[in-house]
């Protein structure tokens, strides 16, 4: 550590900060991913400082040449990041004004860092929460086809993880389908209140110089300025919102990883996934582990911590802006990073699963998957419900002590228990009859779930026009 003080702040200090201090306090090292970001809001104030007449035209064109050099010299890997600098803002005045002189100190007239981060964060989120919403938009994608070429395929639906009733394999697909709309329709909502400017606000009360707010605003593409100066430099309810998203998010990707686990079990086996998706065992060579579901039913934890970590960090600040705020951009950045990584391998993995069509089928002939069908089958005949269910309960116990299914039984044997029961119920017994009969919106009807794709698609579609 030198022995001048911070070039920032120290004219009122006797004495530079402790070296330990200085390491501890300093963001640099996670903020600079912010520097794309820094540098476009820097550009678009440097123009409203023209405007307004705080900076000459020359003045404004070297700050802006200048940030671009300093911006190559960023993704060349040749700037030198400095610690005693603090953070991504100092990092890169300091080199500007390295490069083009006491007009680099003039960039920051009319603004502070607390403004300046608040709307460095915003503008980095809204870009990232761009490429979340096209990676949901691909996996939605990915489930609507797939559940359209398996619109035909039966399988067992579940209740407390017990057979209920037969579904399709595309009835189901679509379900997580509806999860990831709610997810995609939260996340654009979300985008709303990220996109409002904070700066302007500078530390916390605004500034006595004519700037416009509006300029800025527009040519960084926020919908509008913030309305209150103390709120915007210590507001971090977006942050929090799409912490919230990405929580609710991962409980659905978890949901589905758990059923795919289970589906590419032994004990199941009702589909495929490519050995690309898979990982094996260093001493049981016949396992095929699905370790991409499983990686991201357990970062579902990792994003839930850093949503009530935000949350905490929140909890008890009066405003306006104060440090504590340092500390969300790990945990947004690193729930952004394991959103975008887990919608990624959702996105390639669900087109490529492969429905075991004969296993799925059989598997739902067992637990007596049809039992609901008869029940409706002997109301349609007059029975009162709560009859029909006491005796389909009856065959049922039949069924467990012969061992036989429902549609096993002969018509001697199933009306033994019920005089309305008749040869037609056969047809209500079938897995395809049972499917078939739920033929209505959001049934199981194999017509309905190619409508109910279709539909999807559509809305998927205008949903990515409004975006």
């Amino acid at each position: 550590m030198s022995n001048t003080t911070n070039q920032s702040w120290g004219g009122r200090f006797s004495e530079p900060t402790d070296a330990f201090v200085a390491r501890f306090t300093a963001s640099v090292d996670f903020d600079r991913r912010l520097y794309h970001h820094d540098i476009r809001g820097s550009i678009a104030h440097a123009t409203m400082l023209e405007r307004v007449g705080v900076l000459t035209s020359d003045e404004r064109e070297a700050i802006v040449q200048g940030l671009g050099e300093v911006e190559r010299e960023i993704e060349a890997g040749q700037f030198p990041w400095s610690v005693e600098l603090e953070d991504v803002h100092m990092n890169i005045e300091a080199r500007l004004t390295e490069k083009i002189g006491v007009i680099g100190k003039k960039l920051h007239t009319g603004r502070s860092r607390n403004d300046q981060i608040a709307t460095d964060i915003r503008l980095y989120l809204r870009d990232e929460i761009d490429v979340v919403a096209a990676e949901i938009a691909r996996l939605r994608e990915g489930l609507i086809e797939l559940a359209t070429r398996e619109a035909d395929t039966i399988m067992p639906g579940f209740t407390h993880l017990q057979t209920a009733q037969p579904v399709t394999f595309g009835h189901h697909l679509l379900a997580w389908q509806e999860m990831l709309t709610r997810d995609h329709e939260r996340l654009l909502d979300c985008r709303k209140r990220v996109n409002v400017m904070p700066l302007g606000a500078a530390a916390l009360a605004g500034t006595t110089y004519p700037i416009d707010r509006h300029v800025t605003a527009e040519l960084l593409g926020f919908e509008r300025p913030a309305e209150n100066s103390l709120d915007a430099v210590s507001d971090r309810d977006f942050a929090i919102e799409f912490g919230a998203f990405a929580s609710t998010l991962l409980m659905h990707l978890s949901r589905m990883s758990e059923e795919l686990v289970l589906w590419t079990s032994a004990q199941f086996d009702f589909i495929d996934l490519p050995d690309r998706f898979c990982t094996g065992s260093s001493i049981m060579p016949q396992k095929k582990n699905p370790d991409v579901p499983e990686l991201v039913r357990g970062k579902t934890g990792r994003v839930y911590g850093h949503l009530m970590g935000l949350l905490t960090l929140m909890k008890s600040q009066p405003l306006a802006y104060n440090k504590d705020n340092q500390e969300d951009k790990e945990p947004l950045f690193d729930t952004l990073d394991t959103v975008q990584g887990c919608l990624k391998a959702f996105a390639d993995m669900v087109p490529a699963i492969e429905a075991k069509t004969g296993n799925m089928f059989e598997a739902a002939r067992k637990g007596f998957s049809t039992a609901t069908d008869l029940a409706d089958y002997l109301v349609r005949a007059g029975v009162a419900f709560r009859d029909a269910h006491e005796i389909v309960g009856q065959a049922v116990a039949l069924g467990l002590r012969e061992q036989k299914d429902l549609s096993e039984m002969s018509l001697d044997e199933l009306r033994q228990f019920s005089d309305a029961i008749q040869a037609d119920v056969f047809e209500v017994l079938t897995l395809e009859g049972s499917v078939a009969a739920r033929n209505h919106i959001g049934g199981t009807a194999p017509d309905q779930v190619r409508a109910a794709a279709q539909r999807a698609r559509d809305a998927l579609a205008t949903l990515q026009q409004e975006a």
